[in-house]
């Protein structure tokens, strides 16, 4: 059974750091690229990163360039979401998304998506 399961969300204060994890079951992560999503209330799902399978490409939504950082440990089949310097519009769900090899364009490509984990930044 394929699954995908995030983690490490929570209540973080501007400025503050978290670090979401996307533990992925049922397929082995070496063959697929591995991506990010967010969704705040009241607004479309948005790409935030992604990683191809053989890391060589990295992609970053504009406005967490230079805060966050992508990364994956095939070894452990878990692929991460370093984000930093967090600000209040970083508020969102945020959802674990894979598809073989390469990165998707738009939400539709992504074959596999997590439940999603909350992430909240407020003082």
């Amino acid at each position: 059974q394929v699954q995908l399961v995030e983690s490490g969300g929570g209540l973080e204060q501007p400025g503050g750091s978290l670090r979401l994890s996307c533990v992925v079951s049922g397929f082995s992560l070496d063959d697929y690229a591995i991506g990010w999503f967010r969704q705040a209330p009241g607004k479309e799902r948005e790409g935030v990163s992604c990683i191809r399978s053989s890391g060589s490409s990295i992609y970053y939504l504009d406005s967490v360039k230079g805060r966050f950082t992508i990364s994956r440990d095939n070894a452990k089949n878990t692929a991460y979401l370093q984000m930093g310097s967090l600000k209040p519009e970083d508020t969102a769900v945020y959802y674990c998304v894979a598809r073989r090899i390469f990165c998707g364009s738009s939400r539709t490509a992504w074959d596999m998506w997590g439940q999603g984990t909350q992430v909240t930044v407020s003082s």
